[in-house]
């Protein structure tokens, strides 16, 4: 559904935000991770429309979104909740979802009325439809986030760093929405966090200064520190220097920590099963050492 080839863009003052993107992603649920000012949010302009690039192209379902025409088409099918959105805390959840809707372009009074209800319903906000949204909790405000962005029916669906800031509860409920509405559309999660996308996509992207450093299943980038994760006990000193600390846990003896690296003998290392997080802590490290 998805092609981006070559894209880069170069802000003023010699600014590089991306260089060389090259990605094709289906329908479903995509995970684009990386650090704060990796790119992401610069990429996530572009496919929607917001930002041009300084070279490349970018085909969704065919349209062009370096052009006019192929603007407004992906414009028509695409749902965006940036990472920061804006809402107006005096009106109801329904007066907001309304009020961005008649800005989507829907006219007609009872069609979007019918909208509105089912995207508070698909978010589990049906029984506060009627509440101010200064009295949202941080989660029901970014599932009107959610809400808004689906209002129209999109076939595509960009959601940017949408758990930040949210407690557990929160993050898991959001990332379940998200995955459940991947069923029928494409959804591009761009995180920060890497349990998001361990717990929701089955593809993904690495991003690291402007370029893609990786792509693949979830498994694929947790086996890339397979050998390289180790439990090492101790009464308390941290381990030697070199050694990347991933967690640290105490006990009534001492102190585990799960390191990636290689360990001296002598600290008695035990391999580990690596995670998601484990990969991607060590594709970092390989990368910034190369």
């Amino acid at each position: 559904m998805i092609s981006i080839q070559h894209l880069s863009k170069t802000y003023s003052g010699n600014i590089q935000a991306l260089s060389d993107v090259n990605l094709e992603i289906s329908n479903g649920m995509f995970g684009l991770v990386g650090p704060n000012g990796a790119g992401k949010t610069t990429l996530m302009r572009i496919l929607a429309g917001l930002v041009r690039p300084t070279k490349g192209t970018v085909l969704v379902s065919g349209n062009d979104v370096t052009t006019a025409r192929g603007k407004l088409a992906v414009k028509a099918g695409l749902g965006y909740l940036p990472q920061e959105f804006g809402l107006y805390p005096d009106l109801s959840a329904s007066e907001f979802m309304d009020y961005i809707a008649v800005l989507k372009g829907i006219t007609d009074k009872k069609i979007r009325r019918a909208q509105v209800v089912e995207c508070l319903e698909l978010v589990h906000l049906q029984d506060a439809i009627d509440r101010r949204l200064k009295t949202f909790s941080g989660g029901m405000k970014q599932r009107v986030g959610i809400a808004q962005a689906l209002l129209g029916k999109p076939g595509l669906l960009i959601v940017d760093e949408p758990t930040s800031g949210l407690d557990p509860e929160e993050r898991v409920y959001l990332r379940n929405l998200l995955a459940d509405l991947a069923s029928s559309r494409t959804v591009i999660l761009s995180t920060h966090i890497v349990e998001d996308v361990n717990q929701s996509c089955n593809d993904l992207a690495v991003i690291r200064q402007g370029k893609v450093i990786f792509r693949g299943m979830p498994k694929d980038l947790a086996e890339m520190a397979r050998g390289n994760v180790w439990n090492v006990k101790t009464d308390g000193k941290r381990p030697d220097s070199g050694l990347t600390i991933v967690a640290t846990l105490q006990l009534q003896e001492g102190n585990q920590y799960r390191i990636l690296g290689k360990p001296s003998p002598s600290l008695n290392p035990q391999p580990v099963e690596p995670t998601l997080e484990d990969g991607y802590i060590w594709l970092m490290q390989t990368r910034l050492s190369q």
